[in-house]
């Protein structure tokens, strides 16, 4: 693991927003193809890979995590998709090639090394979990292409405070 440290502009995207635990993840990914769906009715090309953004983090209970793909320009939402805009800024960035069961522990390295160069998250910690600022799984590999999920690539983006 060689993680990085990237300077962000502003990204605007689209997504579905879900209440999940560990155990209902496929709540939240499944819902996905909705929003590639919402997008083509509108004529709007996706300009990067599809993400999970963690809002909300507390692992033995909730999370709440959008399913979200980049577009060019900000839209409006409807009752179903929300627009919205990933923000600028620096972010500790790794990208990860296996199972995504895996990426618990890839992402516990992460915070470990993060912690052991004196980096700080844009994250406050709250009754009901982390909230971040913005923290990301970005799904590089298209399922469909490649169905061995041993050989998924998965870039973990989590921005740093300022």
């Amino acid at each position: 693991m060689t993680p990085e440290i990237v300077e962000r502009v502003e990204q605007p995207y689209v997504s579905v927003r879900g209440m999940v635990t560990m155990r209902t993840f496929p709540e939240i990914a499944d819902r996905l193809p909705e929003v590639f769906g919402w997008l083509a009715e509108r004529g709007v090309a996706p300009v990067d890979a599809p993400f999970f953004k963690y809002n909300l983090i507390d692992m033995d209970s909730r999370l709440e995590v959008e399913a979200g793909v980049p577009v060019d320009a900000v839209l409006s939402g409807d009752d179903t998709v929300t627009a919205g805009v990933l923000p600028a800024g620096r972010y500790v960035t790794v990208t990860h090639v296996g199972h995504p069961d895996e990426l618990i522990d890839v992402t516990a390295q992460l915070l470990v090394w993060a912690a052991a160069q004196g980096l700080s998250w844009d994250m406050t910690a709250t009754d009901g979990g982390e909230r971040w600022g913005c923290r990301l799984e970005q799904l590089l590999t298209n399922p469909s292409v490649q169905p061995d999920m041993s050989k998924w690539e998965t870039r973990l983006q989590f921005r740093l405070a300022n």
